[in-house]
């Protein structure tokens, strides 16, 4: 006989400690000859990322000890921070990205010496950082992302794609760094470069535009490779894309015609652009943009999912040309899956297992496709396909149950229905233990996961944050609102002009049905989000007197402080289309900023900020808590030195997760005595 406690005081063998450990997943992985390489999470070393090697044999080796932290903060989000080639004796060349001086990095692991610096460091704002590398052996250079502060402010930037010298005389020299692309566009991706070595290609960008919303193909000759740096690019033409056309990958196929994601007709679909085709288009206006665009095929038209996603870091990929001419692509609408595309039948395989979410993350070797991927039994790990037996197996950060399975969350995926009739996607995942019931007759609390972005989703994965919660007897439900991607340019666009107001009216419909339909408790109902899901359940506890309590973590709380210098460059200008332009609707920023409504919040609420963080800087915080003091409403504020936009060590985590906790026991009035009490005041 099972026995029964009441929903949030049951034991539980996932403790703080254990969610902790295993928070974050594998990136960037990459094939230097027969092996393989990652960035891998190391939350108790700091939260650094490590580089991990995988031998032919299969035996993995973190290649650099700490303090070594792998990790790019160009856009501060980042992206590609490594990049590897066979050296001509033998034994890989790795080029990495120092996360706290932001250098250029060379490194012979098999070698004597240790990495070797390739980039200066420069003194101006928020010096010299490089994404997206790509090694030229033939040209004895790096090819990557500079990114260049020109100043005290965060918007002082610019962004040029680099040659860097291998031979380390870049660095300590600004001079010696090549530029192969002028700085015509705010952003740019690390150039692709033709099978045949004569063009480049890449995605560009800018203010007020964010990636998802407008991105256009540059396409550039570059000379032979000889005797000293790399000429700029030359001919440089916009072949694809424009204001409302989101361009998210670009790549060449083997006979030379270029690749690339668009969501041109609603979802982000891979199509296919010839060379000369792109060639015969005119040359850019000065703005740019091209008129008429040269036009692309559909590879796979009508099939109503995502080949692509939003571009937050540099140098995603979510399709690789094969040496075939087959495509592996990442597709799905909602949770994705790896397939093999035949371009001439538009013909989609997908790969068989237990994987529902795989990362923006493929490399090839050979017939073979590594990509990260993840499902709601396992977390993430390293996957390989083999596209000749269409087998596929785990080869690196293999997931390994750290309890028993049966404490971990089954999801139920859920449309619920919002204002207007409007669809609302949503994962829930309902409180379960093995080892205790519930007695007859009692409602479960729930706690409202807002995701960050907001243009993003909730994946379809093993987290044991959820585990933590769910296996005590308190349900989550993850919402993707409107705004959210996965499910076309449509259901995106419903945030603009409307955040904080449509993922706050999906938010609340949702929790309002669970309760409703009798499987949540309305009268103990939570939210919680972290960045711009802090901001929703900030907006949501003063909008809507659905939720008991919230936890806000690293939040936009006054918007026209953010948009003024309070933020990096890369979201400056993004409440343009999320809330409209300031210089026009000034008012909307202040009736929707939440630090403008705390007389309507009444229930308690939990703060959790990084003092490192510079794209959502504390400052927001303290302000809000300044209009909050004397009203009587309980909170606690935690800081955490040494973080910055999202926690990465293992004591942050772990302090966070046990206050949420003790947050919830306090306001729904449950006991727990495995966490510390969160001391609120008023």
């Amino acid at each position: 006989m099972v026995p029964t406690g009441a929903y949030g005081t049951w034991p539980s063998p996932i403790d703080a400690t254990l969610a902790a450990s295993h928070d974050g997943r594998p990136e960037y992985v990459g094939a230097v000859g027969d092996e393989l390489w990652w960035t891998a999470p190391r939350p108790a070393e700091d939260g650094r990322r490590a580089l991990v090697r995988r031998h032919p044999d299969g035996r993995e080796e973190s290649v650099l000890p700490p303090p070594w932290n792998v990790r790019s903060r160009v856009v501060e989000y980042g992206g590609v921070p490594w990049a590897g080639a066979e050296r001509p004796d033998g034994g890989p060349l790795i080029v990495f990205v120092h996360f706290p001086d932001q250098r250029l990095y060379a490194y012979e692991p098999d070698g004597d010496a240790g990495p070797r610096p390739l980039t200066p460091v420069s003194a101006t704002g928020g010096g010299l950082r490089w994404a997206d590398p790509r090694i030229d052996r033939e040209r004895g250079e790096v090819w990557c992302v500079l990114e260049e502060f020109t100043g005290e402010r965060p918007t002082d930037v610019r962004r040029v794609i680099a040659a860097v010298p291998l031979d380390g005389s870049a660095a300590g020299d600004r001079t010696a760094v090549g530029e192969l692309s002028d700085d015509s566009h705010r952003f740019v991706t690390g150039p692709r470069l033709s099978p045949d070595g004569a063009h480049v290609a890449w995605i560009a960008w800018d203010h007020p535009r964010m990636p998802w919303d407008g991105t256009v193909v540059q396409l550039g000759a570059v000379a032979p490779a000889g005797p000293g740096p790399t000429a700029p690019f030359t001919g440089v033409r916009t072949v694809a894309g424009g204001v409302g056309e989101s361009v998210a990958q670009v790549d060449w196929s083997p006979d030379g015609a270029l690749l690339l994601v668009s969501d041109i007709g609603n979802w982000w679909e891979i199509q296919r652009l010839g060379l000369d085709t792109a060639l015969s288009g005119p040359l850019p206006s000065p703005g740019g943009s091209p008129t008429p665009l040269p036009p692309a095929t559909p590879l796979c038209p009508g099939r109503r999912e995502e080949f692509g996603g939003p571009l937050w870091k540099i140098g995603l990929r979510w399709f690789h040309p094969l040496a075939n001419g087959m495509i592996a692509v990442i597709h799905g609408k909602g949770a994705n899956a790896l397939g093999i595309l035949d371009p001439e039948t538009g013909d989609v395989v997908d790969t068989a297992g237990p994987w529902t979410e795989w990362a923006a993350d493929l490399t090839v070797r050979g017939d073979r496709v590594i990509g990260v991927a993840a499902g709601p039994r396992s977390g993430y790990e390293i996957v390989e396909l083999d596209t000749v037996t269409g087998r596929a197996r785990v080869v690196g950060e293999a997931h390994r149950d750290p309890v028993d399975p049966a404490y971990y969350p089954e999801p139920h995926i859920r449309t619920f229905t919002g204002p207007g009739r409007r669809d609302v996607h949503a994962h829930v995942y309902p409180p379960y233990s093995p080892d205790t019931a519930a007695p007859d007759g009692e409602l479960p609390p729930y706690v409202v996961w807002a995701h960050g972005g907001p243009t993003g989703r909730a994946p379809l994965v093993l987290d044991l944050e959820i585990a933590y919660f769910t296996s005590r007897g308190i349900g989550v439900v993850e919402v993707n609102y409107g705004g959210s991607t996965g499910y076309g340019r449509e259901y995106r666009d419903r945030l603009r002009e409307q955040w904080g107001v449509v993922d706050v009216e999906d938010c609340a419909a949702v929790a309002r049905a669970l309760a409703a339909e009798g499987t949540a408790d309305g009268a103990r109902l939570a939210v919680r989000g972290g960045s711009a899901g802090g901001w929703t359940a900030a907006a949501s506890l003063a909008a809507t007197g659905v939720y008991g309590c919230g936890t806000i973590s690293y939040p936009i709380l006054d918007l026209e402080g953010w948009a003024t210098d309070g933020t990096h460059d890369f979201e400056s200008q993004y409440l343009e289309s999320l809330i409209g332009p300031l210089a026009e609707v000034p008012d909307r920023y202040r009736d929707r900023s939440p630090i403008h409504q705390v007389d309507r919040i009444t229930s308690p609420f939990l703060l959790l900020q990084g003092l490192d963080d510079v794209i959502c800087p504390p400052e927001q915080c303290e302000r809000f808590l300044a209009r909050t003091a004397g009203r009587g409403i309980p909170h606690a504020y935690l800081t955490f030195e040494g973080e910055g936009h999202g926690f990465r060590k293992a004591a942050t985590m772990i302090r966070a997760l046990e206050a949420e906790l003790s947050l919830y026991a306090q306001t729904f009035r449950f006991t727990r005595t495995d966490v510390p009490k969160l001391e609120l005041t008023r």
